[in-house]
């Protein structure tokens, strides 16, 4: 027996038995051993008691069987030997009792009825089957009838009878038409055990010929079909108008219509019945009633519940199912049937009988010689079975006697058995309802120890579990089992180990030094025998970061972290669940290595998800709760930095490696994107962090590389979008052992810094690169391309080394190889440097000047000898200065100017120049030290360029018509004044000029009186001088005529867009420019005059702008009265002008022009009508003198028409009438006026301008806009002029015409055609 308890664990099971025995050998399933140990008969497989078969196939009567030696079988018929070697149609399975009826050749399956006994036998016993009971399946037609029509009156009862034939098995029954479809049933209307159709009432929709009953039997796969039943329901109207003339008063009158009707039970019949059923069977009981309305059935147990769990409801509640009944179940059970009018019930008595049943069955004994042993046969049922004992398939009464054997009612008593009293018991418990057999052999053996367990067998088990250390063995007789830790090890006892019966060595709990070697040592009076299984112990699986409940807005995403910590010699698979099933196929689930994430979260998402690690060894699980909601109105959620990570976990230690595990802090909302560790060397630099790797936001471990002689302490640092947490607590300090150093110094140089040493510098090896203690440095040098040995010395821990007496500027090989207590690092590899420089000693010889222009100048020079550099040479240095100004001969402070050109480079260029000027310059070689020898000065001189702006321009002394100018010399003349331009002309009060006057002046004037200019009129003067080069740079002023508004701008200079003629005085060298017009900038910007020029598809938009420079343009256009959104063209630049494209031919368009940046700044708007494209040089009459007073004619004939019509209206009443008089071909062109030196043009009297000469006016000097509001302006050149249904002429007149640009203002503006006719009306 065991001394402890066992621990029962599935990672240590063994198959441990072939059978349990009292007091008795265990011999267990070892497939080699069980061929070397002789053992009775055992029936491992057979064909059922009752076996129904399909007469149309072979018939196949299973019995298996096994032993050794292997046994012979034999079978009985009826309880007499069956000879199958005298059946033709038998035989039996090769290597087996399986008997093969061959029915499909010839045979009759009813021939073959009967109770069939299999026997296996050898030489230590004999072993029998059941009785087994062979019968044809059977499904026999249905017996022909006569069935006559069911004339039912409405609401009253119905059972139609199916009566099936009795078939083996019984058939299945259903009901169906002659459609094959089945017949819908409900509470009215149900199909009882019996296969019978009842109906609590019937419907006029009962009514139908095709009621049929079909019994299905599935052994041989055939349906019988009953003969249709024909079922007529008639409502007691009908009745009554049908059958009356054929019934008496009393039978048909005197029914009265349906009524309704209490329950009356159709089955079972009476108040009580009595049902009989077996132990573990299917307990079905049945009320069907009738009654109107249908009643409804209610179950009860008398004196009792209705057994939970096991009772179940069929056929509407019809039916009740208790399933695996027991003798408990037993007692009366009442159906109560009720409807609105009343109820009616029925008691069943059940009682619960019981086949034989085991209680303790005869288990297999196995015993050495010499052993006692039992068998014990115990059974039950009601009634109670009789026991009674075979051996060998015989009673045991006529069976050969056998000394050590007692039979005691349900035992046999073994005693000091010996090998021949081996053989095979059978028990058979019997009553009425059945039988039990069972087989138990008694097997006799004499067998020395045998270790089943193979040898050196790993056994593999988590820290703190239990360890189960098999040492499966058998042994005749029974063997004892020791067991040792070690080889020489002593034998283990305490309550530390449980030793179990079948040799397992269990430690209930296994700590890490568990582990090693377990010998078992097996030994019986035959001998002794003995083996070693290894134990290991794992670290156990941790999830270290376990996922977390989240509450995800929908259409979100969510990740939930597993991140695990395992043995390393253990290869963990990680599964996600979702509600404890597999999680959906869809692509939105992203599994990563520690974590799972959902995209696009929705609403089915909703559940627990869970982590399960497994390993080889356990398995540990974590799950959370996902909550989906839809977007709430809750505060912002917050972002942070992370919580600083924990646990610091340092394994895996080597000496240039180990392994760095930690937890990592929470997220904070914000993911984690990576992991920052840094160390610390208490060593060298104790309290100084430094970086070391960094690995991805999912890593929770770190392989890091490690450094000799470093006392290693790690901290991890977490990074999110937001920042960067905390650093972790320091992890356990971890010191590496001492090596030579792994690398040499770097950056090694040999620089001289005087012209006889040369200094050798390197960056030292940091504290952790030396790799040991005594860190110092070997420095070896020798002159490169001479056969000299190296030179070395070995110096502390210091950067640098200086080696004196060396040549000037000769080339070195130098190396610095870094060594410590333990050794030299590998050979460093050489580089090359040079001793110290010198000052060049020779200057740069031929230096050239080639003067490109007056501020340009090119130098050449030869470059100077390489040895006489003495150094690395750096480029040329030019120094150059202005000696004097060959304009006004005066010496100044030299300022020396320097150029530098790197490299061998033999030329450059000298720019910024004065011109007209003398320059000095020499060149000087540069290496590392220095400058050398300048070169010989060279002289150059620049020629003339143009002269700077004059210093100032005043104006002085206005008079009427005159003003005095006074000005400065320029500052930089830039060689000999020839003399100077002045340019001046008129402005008016729009900001337009008028025609510029150019004046030549003489170098030698400071001043200059003009005269004969106009009284009341500002001037714009710009002022420049000239050398033979050409002109310089401009100064303008500006000045009025009248002293007391030399510093007021008139209102207006003048009026209209024409200029008079300008007469003065002029000198030989003053003429005059044809006037040129274009836009001053005005104080507040506008844009005005948009003018159009249409063709049949497109426009040309002009207009004048006013205002900041750089303006962005853009033109609106749409279709004239349309409610449509205008249509906007961007003007690429700041031009004046636009050619909007694809418009639509003979329509009126309307368009504006706006400028971007400008809030609300837009011109008016303006209307155009496109019309069929014109020659851009077609002389058009519209031009012609005699159609523009045809025109006018027109037009004051519609006035006087329309004034006419509006006296009349009035009665009477008169208006002055504004007179029209000619208009002139171009108004731009006429002369300015004398008597007032202003610009003419028309205005009419809206303007409230003075009107032009010769236009009349009504006596009283108004004219009324309600009157006339009419006026011909600005005719030019023009087609497709036409009056439109009001009589207004809205033709539009356009030519092409070109100003001249004054002389240093051009203008690109687009030509502006002249407006359209104003409406009259």
């Amino acid at each position: 027996m065991m001394k402890k308890m066992s621990i029962p664990t599935s990672k240590a099971s063994l198959v441990l038995f072939l059978c349990q025995i009292i007091s008795a050998l265990d011999v267990p399933l070892d497939s080699k051993l069980l061929e070397e140990l002789s053992q009775p008969p055992t029936i491992t497989q057979q064909s059922p008691k009752d076996y129904i078969v399909d007469p149309r196939e072979n018939i196949v009567i299973q019995c298996e069987a096994k032993g050794k030696p292997p046994p012979s079988f034999s079978w009985t018929r009826n309880g007499t030997h069956f000879d199958i070697d005298k059946d033709a149609q038998v035989t039996m399975k090769p290597n087996s009792g399986t008997l093969v009826v061959n029915i499909m050749n010839g045979g009759k399956a009813e021939a073959y009825e009967g109770v069939y006994q299999c026997t296996a036998r050898n030489e230590r016993g004999a072993a029998i089957s059941n009785n087994i009971v062979i019968r044809p399946s059977r499904s026999p037609l249905w017996t022909k009838e006569k069935l006559e029509p069911n004339h039912v009156r409405e609401g009253d009862s119905l059972v139609l009878h199916c009566r099936p034939p009795v078939g083996l098995p019984p058939p299945i029954i259903f009901w169906m038409d002659n459609a094959f479809q089945r017949l819908p049933q409900s509470e009215r209307v149900s199909q009882g055990l019996n296969g019978d159709l009842y109906f609590a009432n019937v419907q006029p929709e009962d009514t139908r010929e095709d009621y049929i009953c079909y019994a299905r039997f599935n052994h041989t796969q055939t349906i019988q079909q009953k003969q249709p039943i024909s079922v007529k329901v008639f409502s007691m109207d009908s009745l009554n108008d049908t059958i009356a003339a054929n019934l008496s008063d009393t039978d048909i009158y005197g029914a009265k219509p349906v009524t309704e009707r209490p329950p009356v039970l159709l089955t079972p019949t009476g108040s009580t019945s009595t049902k009989v059923e077996l132990r573990g069977n299917v307990l079905l009981l049945e009320c069907i009633a009738a009654g109107l309305p249908t009643p409804v059935i209610r179950w009860i147990k008398e004196g009792g519940e209705l057994p939970a769990n096991r009772t179940f409801f069929e056929n509407f509640k019809k039916t009740l199912k208790i399933i695996d009944v027991s003798e408990a179940d037993s007692g009366n059970y009442k159906c109560i049937a009720r409807n609105t009018l009343g109820s009616v019930h029925h008691v069943i008595s059940v009682t619960v009988k019981a086949a034989p049943y085991w209680i303790t069955a005869p288990r297999n004994l196995v015993l050495s010689p010499g052993e006692d042993g039992t068998l014990i046969c115990r059974a039950n049922g009601n009634p109670k079975p009789s026991i009674s004992w075979l051996a060998n398939g015989v009673p045991i009464a006529i069976a050969p006697e056998d000394p050590s054997r007692k039979v005691d009612g349900d035992t046999i008593i073994f005693s000091h058995v010996q090998e021949r009293s081996s053989a095979v018991y059978q028990c058979n418990a019997s009553n009425e309802y059945g039988y039990l057999l069972a087989n138990a052999f008694v097997n006799v053996l004499a067998e020395p120890p045998r270790i089943l367990t193979p040898a050196n067998k790993l056994y593999q088990v988590i820290a703190d579990s239990p360890a189960l250390l098999d040492c499966a063995y058998f042994g005749s007789p029974k063997p004892e089992i020791e067991w040792f830790k070690g080889v020489k090890g002593s034998i283990l006892r305490g309550n530390e180990y449980v030793f179990h019966d079948n040799g397992t060595l269990e430690i209930p709990v296994a700590q890490k030094d568990s582990a090693g070697t377990y010998t078992c040592v097996a030994r019986n009076e035959l001998g002794k025998i003995q083996n070693e299984v290894q134990l290991e112990i794992k670290d156990p699986t941790m999830i270290i970061k376990q996922p977390e409940y989240k509450v995800i807005q929908r259409y979100g995403q969510v990740s939930f972290e597993c991140i695990i910590k395992h043995d390393s010699t253990l290869l963990p698979t990680v599964i996600w669940l979702k509600d404890n099933d597999e999680l959906p196929d869809d692509e939105r689930f992203l599994v990563g290595k520690d974590n799972l994430t959902i995209m696009n979260v929705t609403d089915k998402d909703d559940g627990t998800y869970t982590c399960i690690v497994n390993t080889t060894l356990d398995s540990v699980s974590a799950s959370a709760v996902l909550t989906v909601v839809a977007a709430p109105p809750t505060p912002a959620i917050i972002y942070a930095r992370p919580n600083p990570p924990f646990d610091l976990e340092l394994t895996g230690q080597l000496e240039r490696s180990i392994e760095l595990s930690w937890i990592p802090g929470d997220e904070n909302n914000s993911p984690i994107t990576n992991f920052v560790i840094e160390y610390e060397d208490a060593l060298h630099e104790p309290g100084v962090w430094h970086y070391q790797t960094e690995v991805s936001g999912t890593q929770t471990t770190a392989q890091l590389k490690l450094s000799p002689y470093v006392n290693y302490s790690f901290r991890v640092i977490a990074v999110n979008k937001i920042g960067r947490s905390q650093p972790s607590e320091p992890s356990e300090q971890y010191l590496t052992k001492s090596a030579s150093p792994d690398e040499n110094p770097a950056n090694v140089q040999g620089i001289g810094s005087e012209p006889d040493n040369l200094v050798i510098t390197w960056e030292p090896l940091k504290g952790f690169q030396s790799n040991g203690p005594g860190l110092q440095y070997k420095v070896s040098w020798r002159q490169k391309d001479v056969d000299d040995e190296w030179t070395s010395v070995i110096v502390a821990n210091v950067s640098k080394y200086i080696v004196s007496g060396t040549p000037t500027f000769v080339p070195y090989e130098v190396k610095v190889q870094a060594l410590n207590d333990l050794g030299y690092a590998p050979e460093p590899s050489e580089v090359i440097g040079h001793s110290g420089e010198d000052l060049p000693m020779v200057a740069p010889g031929n230096v050239q000047v080639h003067v490109i222009n007056s501020t340009l100048a090119k130098v050449h020079w030869d470059p100077v000898p390489l040895k006489t550099v003495r150094g690395h040479l750096q480029g040329y240095k030019v120094y150059y200065w202005k000696v004097q100004s060959l304009s006004r001969r005066s010496r100044r402070h030299v300022e020396k100017k320097i150029l530098t050109f790197r490299g061998n480079k033999t030329f450059g260029m000298l720019p910024g120049l004065e011109p007209y000027s003398s320059y000095k310059l020499n060149v000087r070689v540069v290496n590392g030290k220095g400058e050398g020898p300048a070169s010989p000065d060279k002289v150059f001189k620049t020629p003339e360029g143009v002269p700077s702006s004059p210093s100032f321009l005043k104006i002085t002394n206005p008079t009427l018509d005159s003003l005095t100018l006074e000005w400065g010399s320029p500052t930089h003349p830039n060689g000999v004044l020839t003399s100077y331009t002045l340019k001046f002309q008129p402005i008016n009060n729009t900001h337009e000029l008028g025609p510029l006057v150019e004046i030549r002046i003489p170098a030698n004037e400071s001043s200059l009186i003009l005269k004969n200019l106009n009284y009341s009129t500002r001037y714009k003067f710009y002022f420049n001088a000239q050398t033979s080069v050409g002109s310089g740079s401009q100064i303008t002023e500006e000045a009025v005529t009248i002293m007391d508004e030399a510093g007021i701008l008139r209102p207006a200079v003048g009026v209209g867009k024409g200029y008079s003629e300008i007469l003065f005085a002029t000198s030989p060298v003053m003429h005059t420019v044809r006037p040129t017009f274009y836009k001053v900038q005005s104080l507040y910007p506008r844009i005005r005059n948009v003018t159009t020029a249409a063709a049949e598809t497109y426009a040309n938009i002009s207009w004048e702008y006013e205002g900041p420079d750089h303006a962005n343009f853009y033109v609106e256009y749409g279709v004239a009265g349309s409610k449509e959104d205008w249509k906007k063209e961007i003007v690429n630049g700041s031009r004046s002008f636009f050619v909007l494209k694809g418009l639509t031919p003979g329509t009126a368009y309307k368009v504006r022009v706006g400028a971007e940046g400008l809030s609300g700044f837009r011109s008016s708007e303006d209307v155009f009508e496109t019309g069929p494209a014109m020659a851009s040089r077609q002389v058009d009459i519209a031009t012609q003198g005699w159609f523009i007073g045809l025109m006018c004619a027109v037009a004051l004939l519609i006035l006087i028409l329309l004034i006419v019509c509006f006296i009349r209206r009035n009665k009477g009443g008169k208006y002055p009438v504004k007179e029209k008089e000619d208009a002139h071909a171009d108004p731009e062109i006429q002369p300015m006026k004398e008597d007032d030196g202003t610009f003419g043009e028309y205005s009419d009297a809206e303007d409230h301008k003075p009107l032009k000469k010769g236009s009349r006016t009504p006596s009283d000097r108004t004219v009324k806009k309600e009157d006339s509001d009419d006026s011909l302006v600005d005719y030019g050149e023009g087609v497709n002029g036409q009056f439109n249904e009001d009589g207004s002429f809205i033709g539009q007149y356009s030519g092409k015409k070109e100003k001249e640009p004054a002389e240093g203002n051009e203008s690109s503006e687009a030509p502006s055609p002249v407006n359209a006719m104003n409406s009259f009306v």
